[in-house]
């Protein structure tokens, strides 16, 4: 006889009720009979929102994402605006991405909505995530969701959700939210729809965004010279294919070679083993068009248009992709020296980056007597800096997992706006005879040699969440006292909001929301981070370290990381 755990048992049985439908309740009964691995991860817990709102994968149980885990957070959520909102018209924003049965999530989605008597706006096709954070705020709304699980596997998809400035949840909105979906029972879902309150929307939003896309994102450059700019761009079978060669060509730039084996939206990623710009391995098929067409840049977006990757040419006429700390340095000096030069720098701006991403940011920021202010990952706590500094002018900010939000038009991370400054800088450069990659290593020479390196550890399942929580147990208990032979001076422990000098042996509070993250800084000026995700079944360590050596500094960098990881053990 098959044993299931008593406690995971009554919550399946929940789901024998008549209240699920007939197909629900038999498959839940074949996974009793024979599957209980799959039963027990099915069940085990609720899904939680993590740093870009509720990810997993797609399947039957309070674990997984399907109609009735999707029907309770928007009826959750549905009551929750109306306790904010009493006595006001409330309005929703929905949009969805290329994954398997994210159209009809989002139908799902604005179906509960409308039940609950709220106006909904609804993207009748898929579009960018960024378009979605635009939305909200163009069309007036109190929240919007987008249905995605940005570049997880197929597997997987997600429910993100905005409130009314067009930024993610945060705290403590996000606790009152789970509170208010935990204190529900499924039985409490409004499933039936009232049509009249859906209106389908497109063009009017695609127009608007474009336009605020392209004013925020290029500046005056000559026709001739974007003429002379060879762009390959890759949308990996996702969402971007719909807004950015439109914004692209929009903006004058003509000279754009699209993969078109990778231009069909595909929920199943066919020509990728990861729909990610992180990995290089995602953006071969680009290079090979690149290096065939001789193409100036290659950018490629992951499924959802928030994030992107970016191929330049370096000294050597090779394509190289930059990672996502050197895209944000370059964006974010580029920026500053538009508004530098444009006279617009008065000391109230600020730029912005989170705890895990380069230092070079803040040196940056310092050289142009910008202001820089750091958050947790996830680009909420960017949005949330924008709202929370209201005196202050935003200009750019971005964080290492490759991606950039330019200006305050939207509030998250957006791919579309960032392709545009992409292109704008390498067009510049390449007009005065330079390129990206020589402008870079201008940088380098300005504020040192820095490299980074992101070490992602996959833990799946129940098993593996107690695996990564060990792991982060032995950091925080038993820290290193040196790294790589250089002395550990200082550790931020995030979850219990403190800083441990161990010169000045003293312990002070950080001014930073609690999170599982631990930061360890060494004597030589590294900087090695570990952290949970909260969107994928991983542990990542975050590598950063520096020379202000010019003579094969390349060597030194790489000796120092691989030395790090081969200590960390996780290489």
């Amino acid at each position: 006889m098959i044993y299931v755990d008593p406690k995971i048992l009554a919550r399946v049985n929940q789901w024998l009720t008549p209240f699920f439908d007939k197909k629900t309740q038999h498959e839940i009964k074949e996974m009793i009979a024979f599957d209980p691995e799959v039963l027990e991860d099915s069940f085990y817990k609720n899904l939680a929102f993590g740093t870009g709102g509720m990810r997993g994968i797609m399947g039957l149980g309070d674990n997984r994402i399907n109609k009735y885990t999707l029907g309770k957070n928007t009826q959750g959520l549905s009551n929750y605006l109306k306790a904010q909102f009493p006595n006001k018209k409330i309005k929703v924003a929905i949009a969805y991405d290329c994954r398997h049965n994210s159209k009809a999530f989002a139908k799902v989605v604005a179906d509960v909505f409308s039940a609950n008597g709220i106006k909904v706006f609804l993207f009748s096709e898929l579009r960018p995530t960024p378009e979605l954070s635009f939305a909200v705020k163009q069309l007036d709304c109190q929240a919007g969701i987008v249905l995605t699980a940005s570049h997880n596997p197929p597997e997987y998809n997600g429910y993100k959700v905005y409130w009314e400035d067009g930024g993610q949840l945060v705290p403590p909105q996000d606790a009152e939210i789970i509170a208010e979906i935990n204190s529900l029972k499924y039985e409490d879902i409004k499933f039936e729809a009232n049509e009249k309150l859906i209106q389908f929307i497109d063009s009017e939003v695609d127009e608007a965004f474009a336009e605020a896309s392209i004013k925020n994102g290029t500046f005056k450059t000559s026709q001739e010279a974007k003429d002379n700019l060879k762009i390959v761009f890759t949308s990996l079978h996702g969402t971007s294919i719909t807004m950015i060669p439109k914004v692209l060509e929009k903006a004058g730039y003509r000279n754009v070679l699209i993969v078109e084996e990778q231009a069909e939206p595909n929920g199943d990623f066919p020509t990728v083993k990861s729909p990610n710009p992180e990995e290089p391995a995602a953006l071969k098929m680009a290079l090979e068009l690149a290096e065939k067409e001789n193409a100036d840049i290659v950018i490629g977006t992951d499924p959802d248009c928030d994030r992107l990757g970016v191929a330049v040419r370096n000294d050597e006429n090779k394509m190289v992709l930059l990672n996502g700390n050197q895209t944000m340095v370059l964006m974010t000096h580029f920026l500053l020296e538009q508004w530098k030069k444009a006279g617009k720098l008065n000391g109230n701006q600020f730029v912005a980056s989170t705890i895990v991403s380069t230092p070079m940011v803040a040196k940056v920021a310092e050289h142009f007597n910008v202001k820089y202010i750091e958050g947790l990952t996830g680009f909420k706590w960017i949005a949330k800096m924008i709202k929370d500094f209201p005196e202050l002018e935003f200009i750019g900010g971005g964080e290492e997992s490759f991606g950039y939000l330019v200006g305050d038009f939207v509030r998250d991370k957006d791919a579309v706006t960032a392709t545009l400054l992409a292109c704008e800088i390498a067009v510049q450069k390449k007009n005065s005879g330079s390129s990206m990659f020589q402008y870079l290593n201008t940088i380098y020479n300005l504020f040192g040699n820095y490299r980074e390196h992101l070490i992602s550890v996959t833990k799946k399942g129940k098993q593996g969440a107690a695996e990564i929580s060990a792991m982060m147990k032995t950091l925080r208990e038993n820290p290193f006292k040196e790294i790589a032979g250089s002395k550990v001076v200082r550790m931020d422990d995030v979850l219990k909001n403190e800083t441990t000098d161990f010169i000045k042996q003293e312990t002070l509070s950080l001014n930073l929301p609690k999170s599982n993250v631990l930061i360890y800084y060494t004597e030589d000026g590294s900087k090695i981070a570990a952290r949970p995700s909260g969107t994928e079944p991983k542990i990542k360590f975050y590598i950063s370290v520096n020379t202000s050596e010019k003579e094969n500094f390349e060597e030194v960098l790489q000796k120092k990381i691989d030395t790090i990881a081969a200590q960390l053990n996780i290489s």
